[in-house]
């Protein structure tokens, strides 16, 4: 049985629509069984961390990626590769910091919000998609990266674009000397 060339793109197109309304269910169910935002925050955090350390085997497997040599080559791969594998985008990368450890992973278009307005008004601190900051942090503690992964802006909250903050807890020059010892 043959395949018409363009079938494969519109199974990923519904196989990511489905994830985004199951995503949407998902986290819709949660703000009924807490009551603070901040526990769902964690809670998405939680998932998205048992997910990252899992997930970062398939992305090593299928991307043939090569050792990063440095953070900001990291934060590239995550954007230029990751993101756009798994969620079909891809954020621009700045750096934050003169020491190059922080990084923003720039959305214009975050897929994961593709069938959400806003946020209701009792849930405004509720980080709706917390569960990518678990599954970047939980990747890069997989590959021995220490990092730690937030929102810094989010168009559910009126910001013009959504940021994810990057930041490595660890010096370069602290990873190389442990290896050497």
């Amino acid at each position: 049985m043959s395949r018409s060339p363009g079938r494969k793109q519109e199974n990923h197109k519904i196989s990511r629509e489905l994830f985004v309304l199951t995503y949407g269910a998902l986290v819709a169910q949660l703000c009924k069984e807490y009551e603070k935002d901040e526990d769902v925050n964690a809670c998405l955090d939680r998932m998205g961390y048992s997910i990252g350390i899992r997930l970062i085997d398939d992305f090593l497997a299928r991307s043939a990626v090569r050792k990063c040599r440095s953070y900001s080559e990291t934060a590239d791969m995550i954007a230029q590769v990751a993101f756009k594998m798994y969620l079909g985008v891809t954020p621009s990368v700045s750096c934050n910091s003169v020491t190059g450890n922080e990084f923003s992973l720039i959305l214009d278009k975050n897929p994961l919000v593709d069938f959400v307005e806003e946020l209701p008004a009792e849930r405004a601190s509720l980080c709706y998609c917390n569960l990518l900051c678990g599954v970047i942090r939980g990747a890069l503690e997989m590959v021995h990266l220490a990092a730690e992964v937030s929102f810094l802006q989010d168009r559910l909250k009126g910001d013009d674009v959504t940021e994810i903050g990057i930041t490595f807890l660890r010096k370069p020059e602290d990873r190389r000397h442990r290896r050497n010892k």
